[in-house]
C-alpha cells in the first residue's frame, strides 16, 4: 500500500472591509481567518473625490506594501507632525479603475491613535491597530484583492 501523501493546501487570501461594521477580515478561499475592527473616513458614503474624507466602496488590489514605521503626517488639528501616524504597514490600493484620476489611492495601515478604531477618524483610509497590520501583513501580498463594501446595499 503506497503512503498517504498531503496535498499541499492552495491559499486564497483576500480582504473584506464591511464599512457598516467597521470590520477587515482576512479571507482565505472565501473563509474568514481573521477579523480586526477598523478605522474608516470621517465622511459617510462613498469617496468621490480627493479630500472628501470618505473611504471609497469597490474593489481594488494591493499594489505596493510599503515600511511606514518612520512616516509622518500632519493631520492639521494644530499638533504637528506625528510620527508613527501610519502605524508599522502601510497597504497601497489600486483604485485608479474607480477614481479616473479624480483621488490618490488609499490604504489599510496602522495608526497613532487606538482610540480611533471603531470611528469614522482617517481622510479615508482604513485603519487598523498596530498590531493588527503586523497579523495582516503575513497574508498581505501585493495582488492581493480587497473589497470594501458600503451599507448592505453594496
Amino acid at each position: 500500500e503506497a503512503p498517504a501523501t498531503t496535498v499541499p493546501v492552495e491559499h486564497n487570501y483576500s480582504i473584506l472591509i464591511k464599512k457598516s461594521a467597521f470590520q477587515c477580515m482576512v479571507l482565505d478561499n472565501g473563509k474568514v481567518i481573521e477579523s480586526y475592527g477598523c478605522a474608516l473616513g470621517k465622511n459617510t458614503g462613498d469617496k468621490e473625490k480627493s479630500g472628501d474624507m470618505k473611504t471609497p466602496v469597490g474593489k481594488f488590489k494591493v499594489i505596493e506594501v510599503c515600511d511606514a514605521s518612520y512616516w509622518t503626517h500632519d493631520f492639521g488639528d494644530g499638533k504637528g507632525e506625528i510620527k508613527g501616524a501610519y502605524g508599522p504597514w502601510f497597504f497601497y490600493l489600486d483604485t485608479n479603475e474607480k477614481s479616473k484620476g479624480q483621488w490618490d489611492g488609499i490604504g489599510i495601515h496602522g495608526t497613532h491613535d487606538p482610540a480611533s478604531i471603531g470611528t469614522l477618524a482617517s481622510e479615508g483610509c482604513i485603519r487598523l491597530l498596530n498590531d493588527n497590520v503586523r497579523k495582516l501583513k503575513e497574508h498581505a501580498k501585493v495582488g492581493m484583492k480587497v473589497v470594501v463594501k458600503g451599507d448592505d446595499n453594496n
